[in-house]
Order: structure tokens, then C-alpha cells, then sequence
């Protein structure tokens, strides 16, 4: 439990961090709201009027001190663009984004594993190497490429799923499902190939394994000693690619849902930097930061629980 607590204090600490370097960085993006939104007729009376308005005369490190009291209760402040709470409008986009990274772990999560392990068990075949070359195909594949390349066959020359994913609330689940399906498939070729090729590795390497070799030599069949005996001892590297893989789904959909036009935190996020509203950006930065640091405490906790030897070091 110490090893858990100590664990959960290094990401508070790091989300602590994370925001110092998010509050800093929106700081330095180029231009200000306040002549951005008065246009080129803006005078300085008029331009230091809306900056009194909106708090941005006031000192960064008593702005940053109210930000942040104010996030760790929930209240991310009020959009400078249309005035309306930045909770309000994350709530629904958050849920979108939640959905397709759902929808695509749903799909990429057990094709992973399952290719993982068929990959080790017939190592070397005609399987194995077209499953690496394919997989080492989609991670070199930037994601707007892999998207464009779906929207064709998928949406142009077959229109099996539409090319703009336009969800909404009152949507029903299989129409929203089928909305989502393209930039889900894009999410799903570029993670997959990371959690297969390290499924494969940890179950090869412990194929070696003296336990191994006694369940060969006892007249276990190769899939019996794979499924059976070396992936169970093989979760803990895989719970990591796959919470880390996870968290990518959530924090790395923003090209994804530009190409889509997905209107997810992603999509609100590129919107909110064009135009500069600051509330938005930093709460759209602190909750993918949040999310990342969050699936990783929890990979290190899974990783723990299903190792002895984390759980009980000498």
C-alpha cells in the first residue's frame, strides 16, 4: 500500500507541475484576446477596458493561484468568446471524445491480444511477418494519413460510413455508432500495432522460461502453454502498452477529430487556441493531462497488484 500511496503522490505532484507548464505556455502564445476580438479598429482605451474586464491586468502568478483553485473544485472559469461556463461546454465534448475512445479500445484492445498471441505462438511464419510488417506500416503512419486513407475507401469509393462525423445528443446509439465508426478505425490501426508487438514480445521472452519448458516437456500444447501459463505472467508489461495506449486514444485524438470534424474536447480545443480563449485552452491542456497522468497511476497500480514481486519487494 506505501509503494500505491507513494505512487499517487508522484501524480499529484506531476499534475501540480503540468499545470505550472500549461499556465505558462498558454502565457506565451502569440496576440491578445482582447485585440483579437476588437479587430484592427481596436483602441488602447478600449483594449485595456476588456483586459480589466476579463482579469488579464492583473499579475500571472495571481491569476494562475485563482485558476487553479478554482480547477481543483471543477469551475474552469467562463469562456471569454461567448461568455458561457467552460465546464458547460467540455461536459458534452469530454463525452464525445469518452465515446470514441471507447468504441475504439473496444476494437483495438482484444485484436491486439489476440494477434499478440497468435503472433508468438506461430513466431516466425508467414503470419507472424505480415502481422509485424502491417503493424510496423500503421505506426509509422502519421494519423491524418491513415484517416485520409480510410475516408476514401471507406467513405468515397465505398461509402460504408460517412466521412464527417456530425454526432449529436439526440442522436440514437447505432446512428452515433456509425458517425464514429471512421475515426474510431483510425485510432484503432495506430494503437493496435503497439499493443500487439508488445504482447508478443513479453510472451516470447518468457517462452524461455525454465517453467515453460517443463510444461512442454509434460506434453502441454504450444497454445495451452501460451494461454495458460505464459500470459498470465506476461499482464504486467502488456496492462502498461495497453493503460498507456488507452491514454493516447483520449489525449491523442485532437488530429483525428479535426480531419472528422468530431466534436470532441480535441476539435473545441484547436477551435479555442485559433481564436485565443484562454479559459478553454488550459482546462482542454489541464483535463488530457489529467487523463494521461490518471491511466498511468493506474497501469503502475495494475502492474503492481498482478506482480509478487512489486507487492512484496525484499
Amino acid at each position: 500500500m506505501s509503494l500505491v500511496a507513494k505512487r499517487l503522490a508522484l501524480g499529484a505532484v506531476t499534475l501540480f507541475v503540468v499545470s505550472l507548464i500549461i499556465f505558462g505556455a498558454v502565457e506565451l502564445l502569440p496576440g491578445d484576446f482582447a485585440e483579437e476580438i476588437l479587430g484592427q479598429g481596436a483602441t488602447p482605451e478600449a483594449v485595456a477596458a476588456i483586459r480589466q474586464e476579463l482579469g488579464l491586468d492583473r499579475t500571472p502568478v495571481t491569476r494562475y493561484f485563482d485558476w487553479l483553485g478554482s480547477a481543483v473544485q471543477g469551475d474552469f472559469g467562463v469562456s471569454f468568446g461567448n461568455q458561457r461556463s467552460v465546464a458547460e461546454q467540455l461536459a458534452p465534448r469530454f463525452g464525445n471524445t469518452l465515446f470514441l475512445a471507447l468504441v475504439a479500445a473496444c476494437i483495438a484492445v482484444p485484436l491486439a491480444l489476440v494477434i499478440g498471441v497468435l503472433a508468438a505462438l506461430y513466431r516466425n511464419s508467414i503470419f507472424d511477418k505480415v502481422a509485424n510488417m502491417t503493424t510496423l506500416t500503421s505506426i509509422s503512419s502519421p494519423e491524418f494519413f491513415v484517416a485520409y486513407i480510410l475516408i476514401l475507401f471507406l467513405a468515397v469509393m465505398n461509402p460504408v460510413f460517412p466521412s464527417l462525423s456530425n454526432i449529436s445528443s439526440d442522436l440514437d446509439f447505432w446512428t452515433r455508432l456509425d458517425r464514429t465508426m471512421l475515426p474510431a478505425l483510425t485510432l484503432t490501426l495506430v494503437v493496435t500495432a503497439h499493443m500487439m508487438r508488445m504482447t508478443r514480445a513479453a510472451i516470447i521472452n518468457l517462452l524461455a522460461s525454465p517453467y515453460i519448458e517443463m510444461a512442454r516437456l509434460k506434453g502441454v500444447s504450444p497454445a495451452r502453454v501460451i494461454v495458460r501459463h505464459a500470459l498470465p505472467n506476461a499482464l504486467a508489461p502488456i496492462i502498461n502498452v495497453i493503460a498507456l495506449n488507452l491514454a493516447y486514444l483520449i489525449t491523442g485524438v485532437v488530429v483525428v477529430e479535426v480531419v472528422f470534424v468530431y466534436p470532441g474536447v480535441g476539435q473545441l480545443f484547436v477551435d479555442s487556441v485559433k481564436i485565443r480563449d484562454i479559459p478553454i485552452v488550459q482546462a482542454c491542456c489541464l483535463i488530457f493531462a489529467a487523463t494521461y497522468i490518471l491511466l498511468n497511476l493506474t497501469a503502475d497500480v495494475l502492474s503492481i497488484i498482478t506482480n509478487p514481486r512489486l507487492r512484496h519487494p525484499k
